[in-house]
């Protein structure tokens, strides 16, 4: 019995002991180092960067501008707290959902003044505050300079309203529209709304700010001699007075009085392709002022006086170029609606300069028939369509709202000194 005892207790002490040695062994056992964690960084969205106007993206835009759902909710609540509109990169910038190297990363490209009102003393100037006096409902489609002012606004604060209106296409829209309109702060605003006779919401189909053209009658055609047509007639088709009057100088000057063919009429750069088909049909020339295709292969073209904004693609290969030289030279003169010196033609892309240059030195130019502008009053289809311009366009549509002064517009786009002068080519 007392052998069973000693058996008994000798067992218990065994497994004790080795369930003392297992804890000792797992409580000592080496902890495994923490896998090192890695973050991949964004790719970075600058190379897709145009400019933006902050106050009216939608949360899709700012997504692809690279925030996230949290970042865009965060920005759109304190955009509802400034008032509801950004009105400089300053108070942007103050967001804490963009950070500093974002912000650095877009700040070329945001279309809003540089700095507050407390902080630039010539926008304060500009912009003070004012009490706005306003009594009964009003259409401001119809408001003119005299009228805004009368109400409280600078005479400068005026004129930037009827600019952003006439950049909008000649209309306000909606109150939605109006109040986007960056001279009229959110306080100006909250006045004028309950006698604002406009729409509430922006139609679906209103493109959006910056890329709204006015709209423009549509052309009822009818057969048309274009020898007979003074530039009432042509404007009746659709140009403006400016394109009547340099289409009868092209006809008159440059062709000696009369359009010999359809490829006249093409020729002239105010006529742009789609135009000319439009009106290709109903075109009638006088069969006595046709000449006939044999006529056209017997006559030798005078270079040395064959004007260099109206040399065809035809007298371009009977010179010597080759097809791809031609089209580039013609194609080029089109898209700037006229070269105004010589060396520009021979800077064209894809030419023989050997040839072109032997061209030149013969050829005359003429450039009074080449449309410049100022950058305050230059259409907007041609600023966006210009190669001079195009880049800058939608900064020149914004800058001019404002300061409707050349100098100014040229020092706010901050341009490479080639490309400024490359411009003034073609201002007033």
């Amino acid at each position: 019995m007392m052998r069973k005892n000693y058996y008994q207790k000798l067992a218990f002490m065994v497994t004790l002991l080795a369930i003392l040695l297992a804890f000792q062994k797992y409580t000592s056992k080496d902890k495994e180092p923490f896998p090192e964690v890695k973050f991949i960084a964004a790719p970075s969205v600058s190379a897709n960067l145009s400019d933006f106007d902050p106050n009216i993206l939608n949360r899709e835009q700012w997504q692809k501008l690279g925030f996230s759902e949290k970042q865009i909710s965060t920005i759109i609540k304190y955009k509802d707290i400034v008032g509801g509109t950004f009105t400089s990169k300053e108070q942007l910038k103050k967001c804490y959902a963009i950070s500093h190297e974002k912000f650095e990363e877009l700040k070329s490209f945001i279309l809003l003044p540089e700095g507050s009102e407390k902080n630039n003393p010539k926008y304060s100037q500009s912009f003070a505050k004012k009490e706005i006096i306003v009594s009964k409902k009003f259409n401001p489609d119809l408001f003119i300079a005299q009228e805004w002012i009368k109400m409280g606004f600078s005479e400068r604060q005026a004129e930037a309203i009827l600019k952003y209106k006439s950049y909008l296409g000649g209309s306000f829209i909606s109150k939605e529209k109006f109040k986007e309109c960056f001279i009229i702060s959110p306080e100006n605003y909250n006045t004028l709304e309950p006698y604002l006779l406009l729409p509430r919401k922006t139609p679906e189909n209103f493109k959006a700010s910056g890329t709204q053209y006015p709209i423009k009658p549509k052309v009822q055609y009818h057969p048309f001699d274009p020898n007979h047509l003074d530039a009432d007639g042509w404007k009746t088709l659709g140009f403006t007075e400016k394109q009547a009057h340099t289409i009868i100088n092209y006809r008159n000057k440059n062709l000696r009085g009369s359009f010999k063919n359809l490829d006249d009429i093409q020729n002239c750069f105010v006529i742009t392709p789609e135009k000319f088909q439009e009106m290709k049909p109903f075109i009638k020339l006088n069969p006595e002022m046709m000449i006939k295709k044999e006529e056209i292969k017997q006559e030798k073209t005078d270079f040395s006086k064959t004007d260099l904004n109206t040399i065809t693609f035809k007298q371009l290969i009977e010179f010597g170029l080759d097809e791809k030289s031609a089209g580039s030279i013609i194609g080029f003169r089109k898209k700037l609606r006229g070269f105004v010196n010589k060396q520009q033609i021979l800077d064209t892309y894809n030419i023989d300069k050997e040839i072109v240059q032997k061209l030149i030195s013969i050829a005359p130019l003429d450039t009074s028939g080449v449309p410049k502008y100022t950058l305050a009053d230059a259409p907007e289809e041609w600023l966006k369509d210009h190669p001079y311009f195009k880049y800058s366009a939608d900064k020149i549509i914004f800058y001019r709202i404002t300061y409707p002064d050349d100098k100014k517009i040229l020092k706010f786009l901050k341009l490479k000194p080639e490309h400024e002068e490359k411009m003034k080519l073609y201002l007033k």
